[in-house]
């Protein structure tokens, strides 16, 4: 489940699904999709075959078309594939491998918050509202139904946790005071402009996207700095895909995402504990999720690389 070019490039730093890596430049970064997955923040002991490449393939999909769309948007996406000069210097089987689960990026500050934007109640917020009627220190109308829909998208930020721990949800106060307002302010209103974006597009197709989770950063080279979108974006790992033609309020949803694994963890007693192997039936049910949200999304059936 590692991507074998740590012989020939600095490791920068090995996430729960990325590798991520130094090139010559200095001041670009080779992403690297492994097929790891997490669920509760817990890495399974087995891959999901071709995981990373579908979540390479979508990310690509979503910051080509993002940027067609959103004037101004500053994402860190430069290329897919493995550059030439590392091409020349791996061996011709590595280099196959890699080379769908690749992405060249810009080399940016990383801002210490997770971004996520609910436009459905389901998942801990759902669990947060039955509670005591809020998310994230946000107050909802009273009455609102498991999966439905919100009477506006909401920006709901944790704390981006170390490899190992637990990001944690806080306020958008909160994470005012990790970043600075004015930050928050502008990762606030991309968040949700990019959001509402996508899940127009994504209804279009037959998918709603109850949630998603953004990352981003900041070009210090700009003047002035500009906030980017960064790492993957909207992807089953990240998002809650779930299909439209069977939704329905007050249970939970048919989904092309990593909620089949939860569910399985749920159901047997796993969540959050470490070691656990997924049975291939587990895997394998994942992964065609993961392929029917390419599917429906870019229009193009999946084809596993060689």
């Amino acid at each position: 489940m590692h991507t074998e070019l740590d012989n020939y490039l600095p490791l920068v730093t090995s996430g729960k699904v990325r590798e991520i890596y130094e090139l010559q430049d200095k001041t670009t970064l080779l992403f690297v999709a492994t097929d790891r997955i997490s669920a509760y923040d817990v890495i399974m002991r087995n891959a999901v075959d071709q995981k990373g490449v579908i979540l390479t393939q979508i990310s690509k999909f979503w910051f080509d078309f993002l940027q067609s769309k959103i004037s101004g948007l500053h994402t860190h996406y430069l290329s897919l594939g493995l550059p030439p000069d590392v091409q020349g210097r791996v061996p011709p089987a590595i280099a196959s491998r890699l080379q769908s689960r690749s992405m060249v990026v810009k080399r940016l500050k990383v801002f210490p918050i997770e971004s996520i934007v609910r436009g459905y109640i389901t998942g801990s917020a759902w669990n947060s509202y039955q509670t005591d009627g809020t998310v994230c220190g946000i107050t909802l109308p009273l009455g609102l139904q498991e999966s439905e829909m919100l009477p506006q998208p909401l920006w709901t930020p944790s704390t981006k946790a170390e490899m190992g721990g637990k990001d944690e949800n806080i306020s958008p106060a909160e994470a005012a005071k990790i970043v600075g307002k004015e930050y928050a302010d502008q990762i606030e209103a991309l968040s949700l402009q990019v959001y509402e974006t996508a899940n127009t597009y994504a209804a279009e197709c037959g998918i709603i996207i109850a949630d998603t989770k953004f990352e981003f950063g900041l070009d210090e080279s700009a003047t002035p700095p500009n906030v980017v979108l960064i790492d993957e974006v909207l992807t089953p790992d990240s998002s809650r895909f779930w299909n439209a033609a069977t939704y329905e309020v007050g249970r939970i949803q048919d989904s092309y995402d990593k909620q089949y694994l939860r569910d399985w963890l749920l159901k047997n007693r796993l969540k959050g504990k470490e070691g656990v192997e997924m049975p291939s039936d587990v895997a394998i049910n994942t992964i065609e999720r993961y392929k029917e949200a390419y599917h429906t999304l870019t229009g193009k059936i999946f084809d596993q690389p060689a």
